[in-house]
């Protein structure tokens, strides 16, 4: 029957043309401009595309509204990486306590059974989840810190601490919630967020290779309460978790878009962009309204899903923007912010890739990650590749040598990372890191220093290697504390992943 009706449709659609050729010419007919007609049948990368005069047929129809939606997922996915990210950083940090009043601490420094997005192996790592209600938030800060608050749609809402208008000397902040327009007092130091939910994150600093002095700073100092009760603030929980299992990554499968769907549905929409909006809608994930996609629709979810996570792990370990090498033509490093634009906006164009590959790879948006600032802060260089341009295997050996002179005014450091989750590579040592200020790091007679990273430490060079798993492919990250000019003008450049033993 199918076949049948399939034959009078074509027959139909013969006679119909062939009406139209044989139909005399209309007096105010013009010859039509080459470029304006789209052909009866295209060849095309989704497959055949047939039409009736302009007018696609049923089947052709299905064919492109299957590609558009897959289109519009897949790029839902990369633009909601963000958003996504936000929601696994809250729930990790919801597990230990309520909002507002619960605050974790890596008191022992965080370690690989922490699974963040390429965290250090030397800060002291402290962070709360901050929920707004219909009042603006106090925080009072501890000093000598690098803190900031990021909103729900992971967008920076302000520093505090070192590189904070509390000049590293701790202080008071106000969060005003959206939509809030009551009485602001003085004596705060205010921010605005679009969001109810924020981040709260702040790294204190080792004194005589002890983490201890910032924990008690924090401990003493660090409150977070409603402005209405700064007569009598409530008492803050602080809970250790080094050396605990501890998830803030979120998915990358068909569960993705549940947990996009769940900020959606939880903030004020107005504070993200249009076009992000539209995209989500889209494909099903809207405010005020149930995420409940059709088959045909978890179908193409799903592969979106896919391809958007291959996508999102080329764009950071093989980026084709050349602005995200520190070295063009010359070494493998990167950094996801081209020209220290930590918003992710340059001459008024959205830089898509960078912000996929920063919020892909890492957490927390600050200018002061991404800025030029000579011997303040941090500074980092992130490898993926040899220096042939080979993923990085983690049964082989390589070597990396920094030339002498390393321009870190305070010290350098190297941490390993998983490929898979971007948290700490998880291997026999606690912390897959090396850094300058270790006991016995050997350097060489020229002032460089040689670092190894593979399953076994080569002969003589214990002190200068970190471990990698056989099974498991690995990136890494060079970090400069205090960057001097040396680093920004590139006179002087770290070496390649240089392969040593298979």
């Amino acid at each position: 029957m199918k076949l049948r009706c399939l034959l009078i449709s074509m027959f139909v659609s013969t006679l119909t043309i062939q009406s139209w050729a044989e139909s005399p010419k209309m007096k105010m007919a013009t010859p039509i401009p080459q470029g304006i007609e789209t052909p009866d049948m295209l060849e095309t990368s989704i497959g055949k595309l047939i039409s009736v005069d302009g007018v696609p047929d049923a089947a052709t129809t299905q064919k492109v509204y299957d590609n558009l939606d897959l289109n519009r997922a897949t790029e839902a996915f990369l633009s909601g990486i963000p958003i996504a990210s936000m929601y696994a950083m809250k729930q990790g940090l919801l597990k230990h306590g309520p909002a507002n009043t619960t605050a974790v601490l890596f008191e022992d420094l965080m370690d690989s059974e922490a699974l963040w997005l390429t965290p250090n192996t030397t800060s002291v790592y402290m962070a709360s989840w901050l929920e707004l209600g219909d009042e603006p938030m106090v925080i009072e800060t501890p000093p000598n810190v690098l803190g900031f608050v990021n909103d729900a749609w992971f967008q920076y809402v302000m520093d505090f601490g070192n590189a904070g208008p509390d000049e590293g000397k701790g202080g008071k902040f106000l969060i005003v919630p959206p939509g809030y327009d009551g009485n602001i007092p003085d004596g705060y130091h205010v921010a605005h967020t679009p969001t109810y939910g924020n981040w709260v994150i702040w790294r204190g600093f080792q004194v005589d290779a002890s983490p201890k002095v910032a924990v008690q700073a924090t401990k003493k100092l660090f409150r977070m309460y409603p402005l209405s009760e700064k007569g009598n603030p409530p008492k803050m929980t602080f809970v250790n978790i080094s050396g605990q299992f501890d998830n803030t990554i979120h998915r990358m499968d068909y569960g993705y878009w549940d947990e996009l769907n769940s900020t959606i549905q939880a903030e004020p929409i107005e504070g993200l962009d249009p076009e992000t909006r539209g995209l989500l809608a889209a494909i099903g994930i809207k405010k005020g309204e149930e995420f409940k996609p059709d088959a045909r629709m978890k179908t193409i979810l799903t592969d979106a899903a896919m391809i958007g996570s291959v996508t999102a792990r080329a764009l950071t370990a093989r980026p084709v923007d050349p602005r995200h090498y520190l070295y063009p033509g010359e070494r493998i490093w990167t950094n996801p912010f081209i020209e220290g634009r930590y918003d992710f906006l340059l001459d008024g164009e959205r830089l898509l890739d960078s912000r996929i590959y920063m919020h892909f790879y890492a957490t927390g948006i600050t200018p002061a990650m991404a800025i030029k600032n000579v011997g303040k802060g941090s500074q980092y260089a992130i490898a993926y590749l040899d220096e042939d341009g080979d993923a990085l295997d983690g049964s082989k050996t390589y070597k990396i040598n920094l030339p002498k002179n390393v321009p870190a005014k305070d010290f350098w450091s190297f941490t390993l990372y998983d490929n898979q989750t971007r948290g700490m590579l998880q291997t026999n040592q606690r912390f897959p890191g090396i850094d300058s200020n270790k006991d016995g790091l050997k350097q060489n007679t020229d002032g460089s220093y040689d670092v190894y990273f593979g399953p076994e430490a080569p002969e003589g060079q214990q002190n200068n290697w970190i471990q990698t798993d056989p099974d498991k492919g690995w990136n890494t990250i060079l970090r400069l504390y205090g960057p001097l000019d040396a680093f920004y003008d590139k006179t002087w450049m770290p070496g390649d992943p240089e392969l040593v033993a298979n």
